[in-house]
């Protein structure tokens, strides 16, 4: 299947008062029609300035390198005026939070139509007519009646689902949603991940989710990227790298959830160290000095990913002593042992 998406050893650096930051190092994939990818990984990560480089809304600052392709065409370089014709049209994106992603002195209605009259040069009857067809779709009661009111009059979640009416207004072959479910209660943030899955297969369109959830990853997406410090440091199908994962900082991310099955009072597990500002990333693997499995050679340069199975790709030196260590039964007190300590 030909992509629809097809990113190429993509770059973003950022100019910061400490000197150059690279926010993004490397990042390629491709997605296709149909298809879902999440991308995952703490705040920091370089998840959000993927999907901003995607849509060309990198601040002035930002020096993009590599390459982006959507449907045969170049993004990287492409002028403002061309950028804003694809933005809204052919590419929608649902922002992480509504209150500043709306305009809180124009109505929903008008926000939700200003797409429409853009891109499709209805009229405003007309764009009004499919404002409210699309605010009763994504589940606001009473659109009709409701259309004119401003965004603070709607609950959180509301506010996300007149989000999404925004950004399928025009039909967009591809959807990027990021983090559209962040502090929102676990009940709203189900339905509004049903949604966007119903109306992505209704469409037939290509989705891009960024989450930090691990949860959210592993029932809404077919293929996913684990990325730290800018870097993918995983990659592959969900179910392989939920069944498989090998890399030091994926184990970390899956570690430190707290399970059903923990006793009153264990602590969860935790990743040592802090994140690293931008700025201060070694040259190497960029989560070198958190991981037990550091040694000299990991800070020299980035891993080249490894294909441990079909599509499954790991960035890690240490991979087979990773691997083996984690493979290794946990050993166990012989039952004599056990009732001595009784």
């Amino acid at each position: 299947m030909k992509p629809l998406l097809e990113v190429r050893n993509l770059s973003v650096e950022l100019q910061t008062h400490r000197g150059p930051a690279c926010a993004v190092r490397d990042v390629s994939f491709s997605l296709a029609r149909g298809e879902s990818l999440g991308l995952i990984g703490e705040s920091g990560s370089g998840k959000s300035i993927t999907a901003m480089a995607l849509m060309g809304l990198l601040p002035e600052n930002a020096r993009v390198t590599g390459s982006i392709v959507f449907e045969g065409e170049e993004l990287v370089g492409r002028p403002e005026r061309a950028m804003c014709e694809l933005r809204g049209d052919r590419i929608g994106m649902v922002f992480q939070e509504p209150m500043t992603a709306l305009n809180p002195v124009h109505t929903v209605g008008d926000q939700v139509a200003e797409p429409l009259r853009l891109h499709r040069g209805l009229s405003s009857s007309q764009a009004r007519k499919e404002a409210i067809a699309l605010l009763d779709r994504v589940g606001i009661p009473e659109a009709a009646k409701r259309i004119d009111a401003y965004p603070h009059q709607f609950s959180g979640g509301q506010r996300q689902r007149i989000t999404i009416a925004m950004a399928l207004a025009c039909g967009p072959d591809l959807l990027i949603a990021d983090e559209p479910t962040t502090a929102l209660d676990v009940t709203i943030q189900r339905q509004i991940l049903e949604l966007i899955r119903e109306l992505v297969a209704e469409r037939g369109m290509a989705l891009l989710l960024i989450s930090h959830d691990l949860g959210v990853i592993a029932q809404n997406v077919q293929r996913m990227l684990v990325m730290y410090g800018g870097t993918v440091v995983e990659s592959g199908p969900t179910a392989q790298v939920f069944g498989h994962r090998m890399h030091p900082y994926t184990l970390g991310l899956f570690a430190a959830r707290p399970g059903l099955r923990a006793s009153k009072g264990q602590r969860l597990a935790t990743i040592p160290g802090t994140v690293p500002e931008l700025v201060d990333l070694p040259k190497g693997c960029p989560f070198a000095g958190r991981c037990r499995w550091t040694i000299p050679e990991c800070s020299a340069q980035v891993p080249p990913p490894i294909e441990v199975e079909a599509g499954h790709a790991v960035r890690c030196i240490r991979l087979d002593d990773v691997v083996a260590a984690e493979s290794a039964p946990t050993p166990t007190l012989p039952q004599r042992g056990r009732e001595e300590r009784r």
